[in-house]
This record gives C-alpha cells, sequence and structure tokens, in this order.
C-alpha cells in the first residue's frame, strides 16, 4: 500500500470513530479510561500535538470541539454524568495497575 492511500484510509478510519463515538455520547469517558486507556480528551490532546509538530495552531479547547462535534462545555453539560463510585474504584485500580506494571 503507498503511503497517501494508507494516510487517507487511516484519517476515514478516524472520522469513523469520530462519529461513532458522537452517535455514543452515553459512553462516558471514564468508561472509555477505564477499558481502553483513553476518552475523548485524549484524542483532543493528541490532535491538537499532532498539529503543533506540523507548526499548526490548533489549540486544545478548538481540538476538543472538532473530536466533540461541539464545544466541550456544551457536551458535558448535555451529556457528561457524575462519575459513579463503581466507575471511580475501577478507575483507581487500573490507574494502580499502570502504575504496578511500570515499576
Amino acid at each position: 500500500m503507498d503511503p497517501q492511500t494508507r494516510t487517507e484510509l487511516e484519517a476515514a478510519a478516524f472520522r469513523r470513530l469520530l462519529r461513532h463515538l458522537r452517535e455514543h455520547p452515553e459512553v462516558q469517558n471514564i468508561d472509555l479510561m477505564i477499558l481502553a486507556d483513553f476518552c475523548r480528551n485524549c484524542l483532543a490532546k493528541w490532535y491538537s500535538a499532532a498539529a503543533a509538530e506540523r507548526g499548526l495552531e490548533l489549540g486544545y479547547a478548538e481540538a476538543q470541539e472538532i473530536v466533540y462535534g461541539m464545544p466541550y462545555a456544551e457536551w458535558k453539560s448535555r451529556h457528561q454524568a457524575e462519575a459513579t463510585p463503581e466507575q471511580l474504584r475501577a478507575f483507581e485500580a487500573r490507574r494502580q495497575a499502570q502504575e504496578q506494571q511500570q515499576q
């Protein structure tokens, strides 16, 4: 596969991932962090960093709007629920397990 085609396929897959996440706002960021060790905010940080690596200015808030499909504050007020005690425990357990693996 040539590099241009690969880039196009990766971009298409990324756009599909964003669309999927926008179609499923019930999936909370903390759940993504627990299960996959990344969330929508991570994607926004990576997007912003990729722009910076290419000498482009794209702030974190702008990247969040690209990822969320709306300003983050709006998404948060519409869709983000308070983390449950179970979610917080699972998140902390994952964090501790990662720390142990790094030692």
